[in-house]
């Protein structure tokens, strides 16, 4: 499908209006007490403003693009079973990432909305309203936080950088081994690391410097795709952990300020992966038997 710049311009400041008053839903309700539900695995959780903000996203998009496809984290739940990404205009929403952090309280929550097209990332909107934190990026025309144009950091060696990673992730038994071998020596590599608990915001602030990378798996396409287009644009780079290039619809995340920086994640995951494996397995299996 043909798009053109103006058909761009009219998706984008759509979107913009709608991101901005799903985040007033969102800021509002932070500091209430929420209804929790939980899909399936108990750190996967919904809360009503979940759903709230992904039906009105979804209905507004709908009524003024209605020939536009999407694929939304709770209508995908509800579905139970991930839609195929095609070639047609798709919009990839996130309603809240980080339902933990809201449910908490804690402040680091974002709306988190892409626009693909031909399986392309054209539009990218993170907003954290609690924050007054609105990342942006439409491709070709750079990525911006609350309309200033940001940049990721020119630090190009892994022992100067701050990594961000997600720990918690080490519930789920098919990333715990790897997960914490990589934690092991990314402390000792890095000058350090940082767990905000959601991966859109975690994203941006690899776009706006304020870290130098960032890795996470098993997650979805709603958490990465509208973080991947604001980090290219602001001249960064998402790979997948093996360094090749990223699937959207199964992402495996090493996302980093530079080519350096993300080629030496890349190889210490290698090393990491092949050497750190068995001695983490004992470690749990130890762990394990104590407990």
């Amino acid at each position: 499908m043909m798009t053109s710049d103006n058909d761009l311009k009219t998706f984008y400041q759509t979107v913009e209006i709608l991101a901005r008053d799903a985040g007033k839903v969102i800021a509002d309700a932070i500091d209430k007490e929420k209804n929790v539900s939980v899909k399936g695995i108990d750190w996967d959780m919904v809360t009503e403003y979940d759903l709230k903000v992904e039906e009105i996203v979804i209905r507004s998009l709908s009524a003024k693009f209605p020939t536009h496809k999407f694929i939304g984290e709770e209508d995908v739940a509800n579905e139970g079973k991930m839609p195929e990404l095609t070639d047609d205009p798709t919009w990839i929403i996130d309603p809240i990432d980080g339902t933990t952090n809201f449910i908490h309280k804690f402040p680091h929550v974002c709306i988190s909305i892409a626009l693909v097209i031909n399986k392309r990332v054209e539009i990218g909107i993170v907003y954290n309203p609690v924050m007054e934190q609105f990342f942006s990026a439409v491709r070709g025309k750079g990525a911006f936080l609350n309309g200033k144009p940001i940049r990721t950091s020119g630090v190009q060696d892994l022992s100067h950088a701050l990594v961000g990673i997600e720990p918690w992730l080490a519930k789920n038994e098919e990333h715990t081994s790897s997960l914490y071998s990589r934690t092991h020596f990314l402390i000792q590599k890095t000058h350090g690391i940082r767990s905000l608990g959601l991966s859109a915001l975690s994203l941006c602030y690899v776009a706006m410097g304020a870290i130098e990378a960032y890795h996470i798996e098993g997650i979805d396409p709603w958490d990465v795709a509208a973080g991947q287009l604001i980090i290219e644009e602001a001249g960064g780079m998402v790979v997948d952990t093996t360094g090749g290039v990223l699937d959207l619809m199964n992402p495996k995340v090493i996302a980093a300020c530079n080519r350096e920086i993300a080629e030496q994640i890349v190889n210490l995951f290698k090393k990491t992966d092949s050497i750190g494996q068995e001695k983490i397995s004992d470690f749990l299996l130890q762990i394990s038997s104590d407990l």
